[in-house]
C-alpha cells in the first residue's frame, strides 16, 4: 500500500471544505472523495515541532523538539520519524518539496528526494513559492506514475501559505474579501488576506496536480492519502497561539473502504493520531513510543470518537513563551509558565495585520497566566472564566488532567525554564521581529 502526504504551511482551515469563501476546488474534490474532520488540531501551532510531533506520533516535548529548526532545535532520536520507521518496514520513502522538521538536507532520512527545494542554491524567499511548489507538485506527479507498483511512503510539501505572501493579484479583488473573523474589516486586513487567498489558490492547484496523478495511476483504492497544515493561518491570535486559531488544522483523509466517504467528522482529533493510524491502515505493529490513538475506528464506522482531550504547547518560536493546553470538546485550559506577561511581537510573523495590531497597542497589552474557556459559549475564546466560581469544577478537573500528562510525558517544564541548544537563536521577550536580530546575549551568533 502507499501512503501520500500531502501538507502546506500555515494554511490552518481557512479552506473552501470548512465553509469559507476561498477558491480551493482540488480541496474540495478531495473532501467529497474523503472524510472531512473539522475538529481536528496540532500538537504544537508552530511549524517544527509541529510536523516533528505528527511525524514521530508524540508530544514536541516527548520529541525534544522545543524551537524551530531553522533557529538552531534539533530533535532527539531521528530513529522514530514516520520514514525512519518505514525504511526499516521496506517501504520506499520519497520527498517532494519542503520539510521542516530535520535540521538539514543532509539530516533527512528519506531514501529518494524528488525534489529538493532545500538545496543550498535556491532561496526560499527569492525565487518564488509559487515556481518552487509547482515544480514539487509535478515532480510528485512524475513519482506517482512511475512508480504504480511500489509500496511507498511520499511526502508532498508545499511552502504556499506562508509568508510573504504574493501580491493579491489573480482576481482576488480585496474590496470583496472578508478578514479572518474575529479581524476587523478594513482596507488593510482585507488586502492581507486577499494575498492569502492568492497563496492558498496556487497551493490549490499544486494539490490537484497531485490527486490527478493518483487516479490517473489508478491507485485510489491501494492508498492512504491525507492532506493537512502544521498550523493556523499568520495571522496575529492565530499562529503560534494555542487557541483553535493556532492548533486548528485542515484534514482531510482518503482510504480504502472508508465508510465516512464524503462526509464531515466531528471527532475530536490530534494530529499525533495520525502515524498509529497510518500502522493500522499498513498492517504494521506500532511502535511504543507512540501517545496517539488510530483513526481507523472512525473511519470503519466503529467508532464516533477516540480522544475525550487532547493537548497541545508552545515552548519556542521566535522567543520562548512556554505554554501547554488542554481541549475537550467543550472546554480549553490554557496555561503559561513563565512571567512575562505581555504577547511577545516576534512569535507573531511580520505583515500587514501585525503591524495593525502593533500600532493599535495589541502588544503593549497584558497576558493572562491562565486561560479558560467555554468553546460552545465562546467559539472565538475571548472570555476568560478562569475565577468563574460556575466553572471552578471545570477549572480543577482540567487543571489536574493537563498535570497528569505533563507527569507522564515527563515535560521538563515541570521542572523550571526549559533552555535553548547551545548555538540557537532566541529573540528576546520584547524584540518586535526576527528581522530585528534582537538576539538573547548566551545565543546570538
Amino acid at each position: 500500500m502507499k501512503v501520500i502526504y500531502i501538507h502546506t504551511h500555515d494554511t490552518g482551515r481557512f479552506i473552501e471544505p470548512y465553509g469559507y469563501n476561498i477558491p480551493t476546488p482540488n480541496l474540495m474534490k478531495m473532501a467529497q472523495e474523503g472524510t472531512l474532520f473539522r475538529n481536528a488540531h496540532c500538537a504544537a501551532p508552530t511549524c517544527t515541532p509541529s510536523r516533528t510531533a505528527m511525524l514521530l506520533g508524540m508530544a514536541p516535548h516527548s520529541c525534544g523538539m522545543f524551537g524551530l529548526t531553522n533557529m538552531g532545535f534539533r530533535m532527539e532520536e531521528y530513529s522514530r520519524h514516520i520514514v525512519s520507521f518505514l525504511n526499516e518496514k521496506g517501504y520506499d520513502t520519497a520527498l517532494s518539496g519542503v520539510h521542516h522538521e530535520f535540521h538539514s538536507k543532509d539530516a533527512h532520512t528519506y531514501k529518494t528526494v524528488v525534489n529538493d527545494i532545500h538545496d543550498e542554491k535556491k532561496n526560499l524567499y527569492n525565487t518564488g513559492f509559487d515556481e518552487l511548489d509547482m515544480d514539487s507538485a509535478q515532480k510528485a506527479a512524475e513519482y506517482i506514475k512511475t512508480n504504480i507498483d511500489k509500496d511507498y511512503f511520499l511526502s508532498v510539501g508545499f511552502i504556499n501559505t506562508h509568508r510573504p505572501f504574493p501580491p493579491h493579484v489573480d482576481n482576488v479583488n480585496p474590496d470583496y474579501v472578508m478578514p479572518p473573523f474575529p479581524f476587523p474589516d478594513t482596507r488593510e486586513t482585507r488586502e492581507d488576506m486577499a494575498a492569502y487567498i492568492k497563496s492558498a489558490k496556487t497551493m490549490d492547484k499544486c494539490v490537484g496536480i497531485v490527486l490527478d496523478a493518483i487516479y490517473e495511476a489508478g491507485i485510489e483504492d491501494d492508498a492512504v492519502v491525507f492532506f493537512t497544515t502544521d498550523h493556523g493561518i499568520a495571522f496575529p491570535r492565530m499562529k503560534c497561539h494555542l487557541y483553535d486559531t493556532g492548533t486548528g488544522v485542515s484534514l482531510i483523509m482518503m482510504v480504502p473502504g472508508n465508510r465516512r466517504k464524503g462526509k464531515a467528522c466531528d471527532a475530536l482529533i490530534s494530529q499525533i493520531d495520525i502515524f498509529p493510524t497510518l500502522c493500522d491502515y499498513l498492517g504494521l505493529g506500532k511502535p511504543n513510543w507512540l501517545q496517539g490513538r488510530s483513526i481507523k475506528p472512525i473511519l470503519d464506522g466503529s467508532a464516533e470518537e477516540i480522544n475525550s482531550e487532547i493537548f497541545s504547547e508552545v515552548t519556542y518560536h521566535a522567543a520562548y513563551e512556554p505554554m501547554r493546553a488542554i481541549r475537550t470538546q467543550r472546554y480549553k485550559l490554557i496555561k503559561t509558565f513563565d512571567d512575562y506577561d505581555r504577547p511577545v511581537p516576534s512569535n507573531t510573523d511580520d505583515g500587514i495585520s501585525k503591524e495593525l495590531y502593533a500600532k493599535w497597542g495589541y502588544f503593549e497589552g497584558k497576558k493572562d497566566k491562565e486561560m479558560l474557556f467555554d468553546l460552545y459559549l465562546d467559539p472565538v475564546e475571548r472570555v476568560n472564566l478562569v475565577g468563574d466560581i460556575r466553572y471552578a469544577e471545570i477549572y480543577r478537573d482540567l487543571s489536574m488532567r493537563l498535570e497528569k500528562w505533563m507527569k507522564e510525558t515527563d515535560d521538563p517544564l515541570l521542572k523550571g525554564k526549559i533552555v535553548a541548544p547551545k548555538g540557537a537563536r532566541v529573540c528576546k521577550p520584547d524584540s518586535y521581529s526576527i528581522a530585528l536580530g534582537e538576539f538573547e546575549p548566551d545565543t546570538k551568533e
